[in-house]
């Protein structure tokens, strides 16, 4: 199913971003020339009135972003789950004491030491996805793995070490 958005030009004010959704409502962002961003739900009867208008900081327009997009991967992550048997996904906490914090992910080998895959890291707000073999964990980074069990296990068992050469 393809997802439609139009973009339309609000002369004076900045354009306009709308999205129908399945159940048959409009959801549109409005970026005004200023800079300011509204999410806004349109009446279903109504297509130019608003029933509600949520203004936005640009620090709450990210968020928002950030929490569409790690729960998207996720769910996504959770649907390949799901046709895959045996697969597993699971996210893995970088403790502070690991001696991988600081260190490149390609430092691991985790993917040819355990045969999982670290698909993803979830940082704060941000969501790196695909992190590539020079990405650099810091504590408390979350990792987003994929693999068997004792895949899991073992990438678990990685970035707890306190000796990444063993």
């Amino acid at each position: 199913m393809r997802v439609r958005v139009e973009q339309t030009a609000l002369p004076g004010i900045g354009v306009r971003h709308d999205l129908l959704t399945v159940s048959g409502l409009r959801v549109g962002v409005v970026t005004h020339r200023n800079g300011r961003r509204d999410l806004v739900l349109y009446d279903q009867d109504d297509p130019d009135a608003s029933v509600a208008d949520i203004p936005l900081t640009d620090d709450e327009a990210e968020a928002l972003a950030d929490i569409l997009g790690a729960s998207l991967m996720l769910g996504q992550l959770s649907g390949l789950r799901q046709q895959a048997a045996g697969l597993l996904t699971e996210q893995i906490s970088i403790p502070a004491g690991s001696s991988y914090v600081g260190r490149k992910l390609g430092d691991t080998k985790a993917r040819t030491r355990t045969g999982a895959s670290i698909v993803a890291v979830l940082r704060e707000r941000e969501v790196i996805a695909s992190p590539d073999p020079t990405f650099r964990f810091e504590a408390g980074d979350v990792v987003v793995v994929v693999g068997t069990r004792q895949g899991l296990d073992g990438v678990t068992a990685i970035l707890a070490d306190n000796d990444p050469d063993s």
